[in-house]
């Protein structure tokens, strides 16, 4: 019966070099992160209402959405009015602009109030958001 010999460089032969693998998955995860589009949620489910003349607003940094039994709502979450203007105010930059989302059934005294609070709070870019309809 014969013996094998192994020697210790027979050893090292063997081995799977993971660095390239590790170097691609590495790259791949810089890709997606840099490609991924983050999208802004109000936090809430708004049926908004629709509009023909709706146009994208790209530059929103601020959600604000109004639901229909009346609540208020900042970037996922429920706020008082009267806190309302201080807390959007220090979310916004200077060039920033705020997006109010009101649902279709939400009554418009509400969506007049959270405008006139965002305005005195020094908060100048104010848009209403409707979805385009299909006409």
């Amino acid at each position: 019966m014969r013996r094998r010999r192994t020697s210790a460089n027979n050893d090292e032969s063997n081995e799977i070099n993971l660095t390239p693998m590790l170097d691609v998955v590495f790259i791949m995860l810089i890709f997606f992160i840099v490609t991924t589009s983050f999208i802004k949620e109000s936090g809430i489910e708004i049926q908004r209402p629709e509009s023909s003349a709706a146009t994208p607003r790209p530059d929103a940094q601020v959600l604000v959405a109004i639901t229909p039994e009346g609540a208020v709502w900042v970037d996922g979450q429920p706020i008082d009015m009267h806190r309302l203007g201080g807390a959007v105010a220090d979310l916004v930059s200077d060039d920033g602009s705020v997006v109010i989302q009101a649902d279709r059934d939400a009554t418009t005294g509400i969506l007049i109030e959270v405008m006139d609070r965002l305005r005195e709070a020094g908060v100048d870019q104010v848009a209403v958001a409707a979805s385009r309809s299909a006409s």
